[in-house]
């Protein structure tokens, strides 16, 4: 039943570290379609391009968070989280 235990642990930690790792698909979409309608938004009004640009990469900062995040979660349930079900399980 111990082996069970830890294997059920090790399962839910690898599925929830990948599942964690697809985060980072929707800040580089999002990412994307920022430039291409700031880029849209410059070529139709060029004396707005430093507004479009810093507005732009502010989103993308926020953006991109949310992807380090996923990434962050995703290496704490691959090196972290087995150690610690492990050690409860025990």
């Amino acid at each position: 039943m111990d082996l069970l235990a830890k294997g059920i642990a090790l399962a839910g930690c690898a599925i929830g570290a990948g599942l964690a790792l697809i985060a980072g698909i929707g800040p580089g979409i999002g990412e994307g379609n920022a430039v291409a309608k700031a880029l849209e938004a410059i070529g139709r009004q060029p004396e707005c391009k430093s507004s479009v640009t810093s507005t732009m990469l502010l989103g993308c900062a926020v953006a991109e968070t949310t992807g380090i995040y996923g990434f962050v979660t995703g290496l704490l349930l691959i090196f972290v989280a087995p150690g610690l079900f492990i050690d409860k399980i025990v």
